[in-house]
């Protein structure tokens, strides 16, 4: 399979709201349409998740950030291009996703994918899709392929096969707020 055919396939699955499997540019992770109750839902049940505990969106563009957030302050910009890790940022109002996805006080986490399998599905898509790690909640987060749960594997609707044979350990992103250009560290 190739990566283009993954691309395909991954966009069919988020156009009929279902939920693919697929490689970041941190840990694996289960992800949708951002923009769909129901099938965030599905990744709640997946993760045998609270739905209380909000999820990260992935973007392709800065422009799209803006698109979903309110009052975003550009010099952020500036900082995650210079940020040596992927950074995913809580914004504090996220519009035209569904309650489920946002956190109670309706802030959103997002981060601008630089990873080219997402940011090239992201794109084409022409939306955010949710990333969660791929794993049970209060499991161990997988840093490879190999270490996802099989029940996770088996619920999805895709598995994209791009990268499955990378062995290289991955780390989860960082989680910052941005307020007025000074930084809080919620994960380093």
């Amino acid at each position: 399979m190739t990566f283009e055919e993954d691309i395909s396939h991954c966009l069919k699955v988020l156009k009929e709201g279902g939920v693919i499997l697929y490689p970041t540019d941190t840990v694996w992770g289960l992800g949708c349409d951002a923009t769909n109750e129901n099938a965030i839902a599905k990744i709640y049940k997946i993760k045998n998740r609270n739905d209380s505990k909000a999820l990260i969106v992935l973007a392709a563009t800065e422009r799209q950030v803006m698109k979903y957030t309110a009052a975003v302050d550009l010099s952020l910009f500036d900082y995650l291009e210079t940020a040596e890790k992927p950074t995913t940022v809580i914004y504090e109002y996220g519009l035209g996703f569904p309650d489920n996805l946002t956190a109670d006080d309706g802030s959103i986490a997002i981060r601008i994918c630089r990873d080219d399998f997402c940011k090239t599905l992201i794109k084409r898509f022409g939306k955010p899709i949710v990333s969660t790690s791929a794993n049970i909640s209060g499991q161990p987060t997988p840093q490879v392929y190999q270490e996802i749960n099989q029940s996770i594997i088996h619920a999805v609707d895709y598995v994209v096969k791009y990268r499955q044979d990378d062995t290289n350990p991955a780390l989860a992103s960082s989680i910052i707020r941005w307020n007025d250009g000074e930084i809080e560290f919620i994960r380093k």
